[in-house]
């Protein structure tokens, strides 16, 4: 991983100082401890902090090509890159440097806008043609990597981070009342919207053309399924379950190489411990292995983790939080995630990122991406019954229930979103889709409802896929996961950013582009048998683990919400950004409403749907808050706001400018 930041002029070639863009890759040290370079010419500046993973000694970037027209930078990795490298060799291309990240300017020079087809891994880029005067920014198929960027006085800005844009002190700050409502909806971030007014986030599989002036969006991928009925079952599964196993070993293979130790994260759970004992085998000797342990702070998975580490050989390292270490946590991982977060699970994983780098380690495995693949979560199943209801009775019985269930939740109904709000379809999130959205009655300001007025966070998720309606229910789940909680939570704020804060890179071999490809041609059988998650993931995992452990059941790694937020070890800044005078400063909710349903809380039961859905909901006000305070100037409460750093004088050696007359004519090597 690194951290990129850059700006071109739309109007004409202005130079952009040196000063503002040192400011905004500074902002952005934490994902590149290791080295800063800037490249500034007319009308372009490309600047990058790195952290060194692949060819340690020669990968210093912004990189270019032999004669100096191509420059690129890049946050990532892509792992195919000695089979490319030799590839580019045999076609005639000099290469300088070991790195990956080289490999874009000369794939660029072969295939111009058709080098993503060859580019596999994870990555946001950066990629300058001077001949044409063309920027290409580009990010990767699922959305691991992010990439921001914004539009001010005649320049394009982009960034890593939304904190490198905010440090160049030509964006002001401003939030996005619909990119808050999208959370509210979803417990998510946005994948192209974000929380920040006029800063967007190109979208996974997409990337930015930048051409005279001119900025355009395009698609270079989108998941796909094959009509339902027509995807792949054989008689014997058998040939299906050796497949993924190799895809899989290729993957972990992949994800393992670079100059530098390669850990993991393993929660005692199918995914994780796959993963590490896929990784060992292919080491030839036990990866060390890190994990959480929750005191008295939400389900436990400590024996569970150190049963699957001793049955592989792994030296565990155990992480051990309680209700106050998560609670102490937030107002840094609000830093680092740049947005509200409702997961507190996201504050356990960046302690264990920061253990990870007090190790001494850069690299981490994890075992993210199973669930979309091989549908591993509860609503899948949830979705399953529906469906059968539907089929024996009609809608009546599953429009009844869900009327049931809202009704159990009270509150105004005029904000719901239609039944099949997603290309007329009604997929396994939408049942608590629908119960967050009616949470939103109780807590949001009249001022907040007119601000927001007739939209639609559905016109925000990007489920445009002209198939859609094709495939079978499962895999129209599937693909919503991909798109919604996939790239907006687990590869945001519990993935990139928390693992980023602490400059450690995490590696998804379950997100691979093989693997993905793969789980999308097999039958939803496969996937969930009966009521079985991940059915054909465990036939992979009974080859490797003992079979007590690939037959474990699903659980949900969750730590504790609002109970720990709200309980009586409190930290005083949680009473003071949900005071009255906190909620009357943003504006975004009802200072009556939330006291509300705050001392209500505790008389529902847990397992009642307003209980359930209400702790999501205050942790969402909390976070809220928090978020306001910590990037819009303080005032809510004693805890100390973000601000960027004053702009600083370049150091010689970090330093590349170009004049118009060398950028004209001079080859740079």
């Amino acid at each position: 991983m690194c951290g990129i930041a850059g700006a071109i002029d739309l109007r004409a070639q202005r130079e952009f100082p040196a000063s503002r863009l040192l400011a905004m890759t500074g902002a952005i040290t934490h994902r590149g401890p290791d080295d800063e370079h800037i490249h500034i010419e007319p009308g372009l500046a490309l600047g990058a902090r790195r952290l060194s993973i692949v060819d340690l000694t020669g990968g210093r970037q912004p990189l270019c090509n032999e004669d100096g027209s191509v420059w690129v930078t890049q946050n990532g990795e892509i792992f195919e890159y000695p089979e490319l490298q030799q590839e580019l060799l045999a076609r005639g291309h000099a290469l300088s440097t070991r790195c990956d990240t080289e490999l874009w300017v000369h794939l660029y020079e072969d295939l111009g806008e058709g080098m993503f087809a060859k580019t596999r891994g994870q990555f946001a880029v950066a990629l300058w043609d001077r001949k044409t005067r063309t920027l290409i920014l580009g990010r990767d198929r699922v959305g691991i990597c992010p990439l921001h960027y914004a539009e001010v006085d005649g320049w394009l800005l982009w960034g890593s981070e939304i904190k490198a844009l905010l440090a160049s002190r030509m964006i002001e700050a401003r939030p996005d009342r619909k990119g808050i409502d999208l959370f509210f909806n979803t417990f998510c971030a946005g994948t192209s919207r974000t929380f920040f007014e006029g800063i967007k986030m190109i979208p996974p599989g997409h990337y930015l053309l930048v051409r005279n002036g001119r900025v355009e969006l395009k698609q270079y991928w989108d998941l796909d399924f094959p009509d339902a009925g027509s995807e792949r079952k054989l008689d014997d599964p058998t040939p299906l379950v050796d497949e993924l196993e190799h895809l899989m070993r290729l993957a972990v293979e992949r994800r393992l190489r670079g100059d530098v130790p390669v850990v993991s994260y393993i929660s005692g759970g199918l995914d994780s411990t796959v993963v590490l004992g896929l990784s060992s085998r292919e080491r030839g000797y036990a990866v060390p292995s890190f994990t959480i342990g929750l005191d008295r702070a939400g389900p436990d998975e400590r024996s569970h983790s150190a049963e699957s580490a001793a049955a592989l050989g792994s030296r565990l390292t155990t992480i051990t939080l309680n209700r106050a270490d998560i609670v102490n946590a937030y107002p840094e991982l609000i830093r680092a995630a740049e947005g509200p977060v409702m997961d507190s699970a996201c504050a356990c994983l960046m302690r264990l990122a920061g253990a990870v780098h007090q190790q001494g380690y850069k690299v981490v495995l994890t075992g993210e991406g199973a669930d979309e693949a091989l549908a591993g979560y509860a609503w899948f199943k949830t979705q399953k019954i529906r469906d059968i209801l539907l089929r024996r009775f009609g809608p009546t019985i599953p429009g009844a229930i869900r009327s049931l269930v809202l009704g159990m939740m009270g509150g105004d109904r005029a904000h719901l979103p239609d039944r099949f709000p997603i290309q007329g379809v009604r997929t396994a999130q939408q049942d608590i889709y629908d119960l967050l959205a009616q949470a939103r009655s109780f807590l949001y300001s009249g001022d907040m409802w007119h601000q927001l007025g007739d939209h639609s966070i559905y016109d925000d998720l990007g489920i445009h896929h002209d198939r859609f309606r094709n495939w079978a229910p499962l895999n129209q789940s599937l693909y919503v996961g991909y798109k919604v909680m996939l790239a907006g939570l687990l590869l945001n704020g519990k993935g990139d950013r928390v693992a980023m804060n602490s400059s450690v890179e995490a590696r998804y071999p379950l997100l691979d582009d093989d693997v993905i490809a793969f789980s999308t041609t097999i039958a939803p059988e496969y996937k969930l048998h009966r009521f079985t998650d991940k059915w054909l993931l465990r036939q992979v995992a009974a080859r490797t683990l003992p079979v007590k452990i690939a037959n474990r059941p699903k659980t949900m790694f969750r730590a504790s919400r609002s109970e720990a937020f709200l309980d009586k070890s409190r930290p005083h800044w949680v009473d003071q950004l949900l005071s009255r005078e906190s909620l009357e400063a943003t504006g975004y909710f009802d200072p009556e409403g939330v006291a509300r349903e705050r001392a209500s809380l505790v008389r529902f039961p847990r397992i009642t749907p307003k209980r359930i859905i209400m702790d999501l909901s205050l942790t969402c006000v909390l976070t809220t808050q928090l978020w306001h305070h910590t990037f819009f100037g303080g005032g809510l409460c004693d805890l100390p706001a973000w601000a960027p750093a004053p702009l600083r004088l370049p150091a010689p050696a970090s330093l590349d400018v170009l004049t118009p007359l060398e950028a004209a004519c001079s080859p740079r090597a």
